[in-house]
């Protein structure tokens, strides 16, 4: 066992890497490690980074041992982050070593960044004195130290001003610490007014805080009743607290309008933590984080395993969007994570949407969380009116995809010089291309996917793998030029349509596949916000979180679509979107209207949406999820076998369900093809594990496993406990 003691003669390593178990190594005379260490160790021919972790060490013997090559000059993992990284590991039957890798990911931080060189002013006086030189010696008074560059920057001179009095004598180099990544938050910078409800729901909020230990609050409030302002005052009793703050956020486009408001409210932007951000800043957001000198944090999922020195709040905004599920080498759900870390950590959490996710619903319901609702928009802003349009009824015109209805809202709102948003959750041109002649369809050639067609670029592009060929003339099968017809309509198509019904309208499409990433979506958001767009067409992107003020009417063009698939969550998660996508409308206090198309006017999601009464959905799901023992009364765990070879997938899929233990709580489905049956150019079997809610699932899955046929060849197997996607 390792103790906290200068010296020890072995200590077991996590290593990043699909490990089972830490490695022990050998400590070298006069090193000291203690449990959390950063260290540097040889693995193989190569050298890694590892954590020195708890437990004892294996009984080998010492000569056999390698050395640990050096500790790095970093503050320890934390014995919460420890135990967290062995909690999610056990819960998601990953290695160890995986969950420990993401932990991992900015090695150039393990050591301090180096000071700058910098200039302080002395007692000593110039010869003769100018202008220039009078400035700089403004600038500097007072005894603080700076950059050569920031000094002339400041008095506005050039380096050689700089240069010829420190010459002279004036100036003595110094060292300065690294800059802040970020200036230090400030409570009370902006305290806002808050409405009576959002008063009583911060209140609840900061009690939690100033508690001290675990709890969980699901803050539930309708679009636009100003829910961030509220758990900023959570955040700001944090923050009062010394304690150091993480926001998670489902996308990274939102990131930006985000940071704007928090520096309104605290005077100082918080750091960013997500893929888009450089690496030398996410090596210097990694190191101040753990070193406590970043307070807050925004972030995506992946935020959850930076090394805090003293987290004592983590806000989860959006917690029922979908973009919280890693489905990628570790799979789990962050919200439920930040939980579980919360637990560990002993500090709160807060949970805030417009449409929680029925297990967080349930929670509140039974007590495990407290729930602060917001029934109203901010300053008493009305709902948009939701109507359903019959699209049997009023059909669109030949070729075309929007309703007379929708046109004819469009039109009056253009002339009210008032803006329109459509949404449609599917990129591109057209979802299938195929030969009006032969019949022959354009599939992806490694997926069992069709090819979707992006005008824009001219391609034929396949979203689950990448595979992308240029949309040819000719159809491949038979020869016949100019008989391709694209079938079904995207953001492009329905674009297309927008131009031919209103030419002289400014049109924007919002996708995430448009040529200039993320820089430019927000580049088109905020134009859209400054009122520079009078009609936008978007995906799923437009439905989160935006302020558009002049935006009065939202069209969902097929409203249909998310109900098409045998999802258990397909009702919920389309009850949710379409709420978040009309919730885009009318949010400054202008009347404003959802249009729906739909074929199914009659459904339960469009009736709650149209009347409003999202009570009564939540009640009807929750409903039928108990009675189908779902989540969350129930347990789902998937495993997907994945080969080169059809034949290899299902044997080694059906010697599974064969190895499966007799449990009276839990049963197995399938093996059965996945719905996407080849993906990169591996083939897919699926069985899904579905039981009672106190069932010992990890335990059931580690016996199938270990009894079952041994991975070899092409054969790949993936656990997903709690899916979200059967596809």
């Amino acid at each position: 066992m390792i103790e906290d003691s200068p010296f020890v003669a072995a200590a077991p390593v996590l290593v990043p890497m699909p490990a089972e178990r830490p490695y022990t190594y050998a400590v070298p005379a006069g090193m000291r490690v203690v449990p959390g260490s950063i260290v540097r160790v040889p693995l193989g021919p190569r050298q890694v980074a590892g954590i020195v972790w708890d437990g004892a060490v294996e009984t080998v013997d010492a000569r056999k041992l390698r050395p640990i090559e050096q500790v790095f000059d970093c503050p320890p993992i934390d014995r919460a982050m420890r135990r967290f990284v062995d909690w999610v590991a056990q819960y998601t039957l990953s290695a160890p070593g995986m969950v420990a890798r993401m932990l991992l990911r900015a090695p150039e931080a393990f050591d301090p960044e180096p000071w700058i060189e910098g200039l302080q002013r002395t007692a000593a006086v110039p010869d003769r004195m100018t202008d220039a030189r009078a400035r700089v010696l403004e600038a500097a008074d007072g005894g603080l130290a700076w950059t050569r560059s920031g000094l002339a920057h400041a008095a506005g001179v050039s380096s050689t001003v700089i240069e010829g009095l420190k010459a002279q004598g004036v100036f003595e180099t110094v060292m300065i610490p690294p800059r802040p990544v970020v200036a230090e938050p400030d409570p009370a910078y902006a305290t806002p007014e808050l409405m009576p409800d959002q008063n009583e729901a911060a209140r609840l909020l900061r009690a939690n805080v100033a508690g001290g230990g675990f709890n969980v609050a699901l803050l539930d409030g309708v679009t636009g009743s100003g829910k961030t302002e509220v758990y900023f005052e959570a955040v700001a009793a944090a923050l009062d607290r010394g304690k150091q703050v993480l926001i998670l956020l489902p996308e990274i486009a939102l990131t930006h309008a985000f940071l704007e408001r928090f520096q309104q409210r605290f005077g100082a932007k918080p750091a960013e933590w997500h893929s888009d951000l450089p690496p030398r800043m996410r090596e210097r957001v990694w190191r101040q984080v753990a070193e406590g000198g970043v307070r807050v944090v925004a972030g995506a999922r992946s935020a959850l395993f930076l090394p805090f020195k003293e987290l004592g709040l983590i806000v989860v905004d959006e917690e029922h969007d979908p973009a919280y599920k890693q489905e990628d080498r570790v799979f789990y759900n962050a919200r439920d994570m930040a939980v579980v870390r919360g637990h560990i950590g002993g500090f709160p959490v807060v949970l805030a949407s417009a449409t929680p996710s029925v297990e967080s619903r349930v929670n509140a319901s039974q007590g495990r969380y407290a729930r602060a609702v917001l029934s109203a928009r901010f300053a008493e802003a009305a709902l948009p009116d939701l109507k359903a349009i019959d699209m049997r009824r009023a059909p669109p015109a030949r070729g075309g995809f929007l309703s007379p209805v929708l046109i004819d809202h469009m039109r009056r709102t253009l002339e009210r010089k008032e803006q329109s948003l459509l949404f449609l959750n599917r990129r591109g041109y057209a979802p299938l291309t195929l030969c009006r002649v032969c019949g022959h369809r354009f599939g992806c050639p490694v997926c069992s996917a069709w090819l979707v067609e992006h005008r824009f670029r001219g391609q034929l592009v396949c979203h689950h793998c990448g595979h992308n060929e240029r949309r040819p003339e000719a159809c491949p099968e038979c020869g016949t030029l100019d008989h391709l017809v694209a079938c079904g309509p995207g953001v492009e198509r329905i674009a297309e349509e927008v131009v031919t019904h209103f030419p002289d309208a400014r049109t924007i499409v919002l996708s995430s596949d448009l040529m200039g990433g993320v820089r430019r979506l927000r580049l088109e958001l905020e134009a859209i916000a400054n009122g520079e767009a009078d009609i936008v067409i978007g995906t799923q992107l437009v439905a989160k979180g935006h302020n558009f003020p002049n935006m009065t009417l939202v069209g969902v063009v097929d409203a249909d679509l998310g109900l098409a698939n045998g999802d258990p969550r397909a009702a919920e998660r389309t009850f949710q979107l379409l709420s978040q996508v009309t919730g885009r409308a009318g949010r400054t206090g202008k009347k404003s209207l959802g249009l729906l198309q739909t074929f199914q006017p009659d459904h339960p999601v469009m009736r709650a949406i149209v009347s409003g009464d999202a009570d009564a959905f939540y009640e009807r799901e929750i409903s039928e999820r108990e009675r189908a023992a779902l989540p969350p009364f129930g347990r789902l765990a998937g495993v997907i076998v994945s080969a080169v070879t059809r034949a290899e997938a299902e044997g080694h899929a059906r010697g599974l369900r064969r190895a499966a233990p007799e449990a009276s709580d839990l049963f197995v489905l399938g093996p059965a093809e996945a719905p996407l049956s080849l993906l990169g150019g591996r083939h897919r079997f699926r069985l899904l594990i579905q039981g009672e809610r106190r069932a010992d699932m990890q335990g059931f899955i580690r016996t199938m496993l270990a009894n079952g046929p041994k991975q070899r060849g092409s054969v790949r197997v993936q656990v997903d406990i709690d899916p979200q996607s059967f596809l």
